[in-house]
C-alpha cells in the first residue's frame, strides 16, 4: 500500500499535483491524538474520507497500531495548525517550465499581477480544481529548492504562476504548496489566513482532488 514519491516528480502524466500523506507522521501523531481525544471527547477522524487523508489507509494504519479511531482527536492525528503535531498531508506540484516576464507585463486571467521589474516566472501544476484556492493568488508562497516564491496572478483550474525571480528552476522541479514548516515548507496556516477557510476544509478538498500518494 505504501509508495514513495521520487525526489523529482515524473514528467509523464497529467497536471494533477500530489497530495502526499506521511505514514510515519500519522504513526507518530496517533498516541498524541489519543491523549487529546480522551480529554476532549474525540472527533470523527474518518469523516470526509479521513479529512482527505484516505479513510481506508488511515484505518489500516490505526489497526496496525491496535488503535480505534473513535477516541482520537482528528486535528492532532493529522497535524492541523495549532495542534503542535507533525502535518501528515502536504501538497506538491511540479514546474512545467519557466519564461521571462518583463516589467509591466501581466500574468494569468485579468492580469491581476503585473511585474514591477524584469523577472522570471514558472508555470506550476496545481489549480483550483485540485484545491489551490483562487484567493491564494498574489498572496501565498510556495517552496522550490528550499526557497520561497510567491504565487502571482489568478490561480487557474489546473495550474498557477509563481514568480521565481533569479532562481534557476528546472522543468519537473518539485514545488511544495504546503507541508511541514519544520522542513521549511509553507504552513497550512498560511492558507487558512489567506483564504478564511478552515484547515480541515482545505485538506479534505486537496486530499480528494489531488493525486493522493503515501510515503513512508
Amino acid at each position: 500500500m505504501t509508495s514513495t514519491l521520487p525526489a523529482r516528480l515524473p514528467e509523464a502524466g497529467g497536471v494533477a499535483p500530489v497530495a502526499l500523506v506521511s505514514e510515519s507522521a500519522l504513526r507518530r501523531n496517533a498516541p498524541l491524538a489519543l491523549a487529546a481525544g480522551i480529554a476532549t471527547g474525540g472527533d470523527d477522524v474518518l469523516a470526509a474520507d479521513a479529512w482527505g487523508h484516505g479513510a481506508e489507509w488511515v484505518r489500516s494504519v490505526l489497526e496496525d497500531l491496535g488503535m480505534d479511531a473513535a477516541p482520537l482527536d482528528a486535528a492532532v492525528l493529522f497535524g492541523m495548525p495549532g495542534s503542535h503535531a507533525q502535518p501528515v498531508l502536504s501538497l506538491r506540484g511540479r514546474a512545467l517550465g519557466t519564461k521571462p516576464l518583463l516589467r509591466g507585463e501581466g500574468v494569468s486571467y485579468g492580469y491581476t499581477h503585473r511585474a514591477p521589474h524584469d523577472t522570471t516566472v514558472a508555470l506550476v501544476t496545481g489549480g483550483y480544481a485540485q484545491g489551490v484556492v483562487r484567493s491564494l493568488g498574489n498572496t501565498a508562497t510556495v517552496a522550490i529548492g528550499g526557497r520561497r516564491h510567491r504565487i502571482v496572478g489568478r490561480v487557474a483550474m489546473d495550474v498557477c504562476v509563481v514568480d521565481v525571480e533569479e532562481a534557476t528552476v528546472e522543468r519537473g522541479a518539485e514545488v511544495v504548496f504546503f507541508g511541514d514548516p519544520a522542513e521549511g515548507h509553507p504552513s497550512l496556516e498560511e492558507w487558512t489566513d489567506a483564504t478564511g477557510l478552515g484547515a480541515a476544509e482545505i485538506v479534505a478538498v486537496v486530499g480528494v482532488r489531488a493525486d493522493r500518494r503515501v510515503s513512508a
